[in-house]
């Protein structure tokens, strides 16, 4: 028997840690005692010198000291402002009039102020929570398919897990050691395709079934002109001017600076997208507020609505992440501004008070401590498991996957998929990445591009049922018995659970359609990083300084002679 722990404690331990989580034990605890267990069984049978955790400290105190985890409570501040000033609520009414009298328009509001608040809050369950009280009462009222309207309305609160800043592409690129800017920028483009697929889907289900996604009648339109017209030929045209100015300048943008600072500009197209679109916002709130100003009558109630309710989220985004792109400002330093801009912007709109705030922040804590608790918990298990070639026997077990790369990944993908049905997106990157990122680093896996795949990976652990936290939050503000509607005074019947999970199913598929894009065409993620500087070593010449009476330490043979001698 004890032959048999020894020649196996690495399996034994993975097993362990693997029984306590699923029997529902704290996850911070299950792996620290896990750690620390496992340690001292090897201590007694010899594997592990008796001073192995001396060292665990210093790794404790290294997570602490870990200036990039600063961002997660900066990160989650300002999205805790942000919902809590009713940004969230102005953005889906004013989505909602916009999008409302097209087929599907309210589905598709619902996804785009999904996209917005997920890169504006990155909290999942205050986006789920928002738009399920403010949109699926409006999508029940007129006649919307109650698996579309929570489908759309989960799926879309999921995305703060991909689009950045979000807090799982801060933790992924942590635990495999890259930097955080590189994995934004790695995953922008997947993720707003991710936006882009959920768009076509409700597009075609309003073409070809109609009825599961109406439009709003007339009389639920709220921002009518004078004139009864809708206002948005107004709105067009302001977009319109809008692009135009943002592609001029976009295109301009090199020239302008290389005139204002008297040397060559070659800006990375990241960094004219961010300039540009950043200049096109600011020329539309200038347009808006001039005209608002100047009362003339330029623009459509509409069109003021969507800029002044638009423009503040979107300049926040331009701060943040705009800064994190071009290099200005490191994540942490860029989570610091985020946070400081969303309590800005909540002042000014006069919806901050103490509570609120204090609310805010005693959630911000809790986070925090969560996250660094599992975190500590997470060393200790890797610190013990590491010292018993833990990591050797995970190699090992993926040594005769047949594929090679794509073989890896597809199984490392299908494991990830299936234990999300079962583990938080924290657990499953704290315990198993970084087993399997030096397993990936050895058959030659970016790990930008590893890390935005496992990202976009576990945001479907929120969708797939028992567990998907999304399915929950949205069960616990989605009507369960039937109820009279304030508006049309109609009975409607509530949402069962049942319906809720059929929602989930379509947009679960279409991000397993992206993860699988994402393996054949790496080129998504890795084509917006930086090219890598190639050092070949076999051509590094060292050359030391021609000797000379000028030269320190070499003053002649007399003065060399006699320096050593002195010494």
């Amino acid at each position: 028997m004890i032959e048999f722990v020894t020649s196996n404690l690495a399996p034994i331990m993975f097993g362990a840690v693997v029984f306590f989580l699923l029997s529902g034990f704290p996850v911070a605890f299950s792996l620290a005692a896990c750690g620390l267990l496992f340690g001292f069984i090897g201590m007694e049978l010899g594997l592990l010198p008796g001073s192995l955790f001396q060292a665990l400290p210093l790794r404790v105190f290294g997570i602490m000291q870990n200036d990039i985890l600063l961002a997660i409570p900066f990160f989650t501040l300002m999205g805790l402002v942000l919902e809590r000033s009713g940004m969230a609520e102005d953005l889906l009414d004013t989505a909602g009039q916009v999008f409302g009298p097209i087929r599907g328009g309210l589905a598709l509001s619902v996804i785009f102020v999904g996209a917005l608040l997920a890169a504006t809050t990155g909290v999942v369950a205050a986006s789920v929570i928002s738009m399920g009280l403010i949109s699926l009462p409006i999508m029940l009222r007129y006649g919307y398919s109650r698996p579309i309207a929570c489908g759309a309305i989960t799926a879309s609160g999921t995305l703060a897990q991909a689009i950045p800043p979000s807090l799982v592409l801060i933790v992924m690129a942590d635990q495999l050691g890259r930097s955080v800017g590189d994995m934004y920028k790695g995953a922008f483009i997947p993720a707003f395709m991710l936006v882009g697929l959920y768009a076509l889907f409700i597009i075609g289900l309003a073409i070809f079934k109609p009825k599961l996604v109406p439009a709003l009648p007339p009389e639920a339109l709220r921002f009518r002109e004078p004139d009864g017209g809708s206002g948005l030929r107004s709105l067009c045209v302001l977009l319109l001017v809008v692009t135009g100015i943002s592609v001029v300048f976009g295109l301009q943008y090199d020239a302008l600076m290389t005139a204002w600072q008297g040397r060559t500009v070659n800006a990375s197209t990241e960094e004219v997208a961010v300039v540009a679109l950043t200049f096109g916002t600011l020329v539309a709130l200038v347009l808006a507020g001039l005209n608002k100003l100047l009362k003339a009558g330029l623009l459509s109630r509409i069109a003021e609505r969507v800029t002044f309710v638009l423009i503040p989220p979107l300049a926040l985004i331009f701060l943040v992440l705009g800064t994190i792109f071009l290099g200005v400002a490191t994540p942490t330093e860029g989570g610091a501004m985020g946070a400081v801009g969303a309590l800005i912007m909540a002042v000014a709109r006069r919806r901050l008070d103490f509570v609120k705030l204090r609310d805010a922040l005693e959630s911000t804590t809790r986070l925090s401590v969560f996250v660094m608790f599992i975190l500590i918990g997470a060393t200790v298990f890797s610190f013990t498991f590491t010292a018993i070639d833990g990591k050797e026997w995970v190699e090992h077990l993926f040594d005769q996957l047949p594929g090679g790369q794509i073989g890896f990944l597809i199984f490392v993908n299908a494991m990830i998929f299936f234990l999300g049905f079962f583990l938080d997106f924290f657990e499953i990157a704290f315990i198993l990445i970084p087993l399997l990122a030096p397993v990936a680093d050895k058959l030659g896996i970016d790990l930008i591009w590893f890390g935005v795949l496992i990202a976009i990976n576990l945001q479907t652990s929120f969708l797939t049922p028992p567990f998907g936290f999304a399915l929950f939050y949205l069960r616990s503000v989605a009507p369960v018995g039937a109820y009279l509607d304030r508006v049309t005074g109609q009975r409607i019947e509530g949402i069962r659970t049942t319906q809720i999970y059929r929602g989930s199913v379509a947009f679960v598929l279409i991000q397993i359609l992206m993860i699988a894009m994402l393996i054949v065409f790496p080129e998504l993620v890795t084509g917006s990083l930086d090219a890598k500087v190639e050092v070949d070593l076999d051509t590094i010449r060292i050359e030391a300084p021609p000797s000379g009476g000028d030269s320190w330490g070499s003053g002649g043979d007399a003065g060399g002679n006699q320096d050593r001698g002195g010494w």
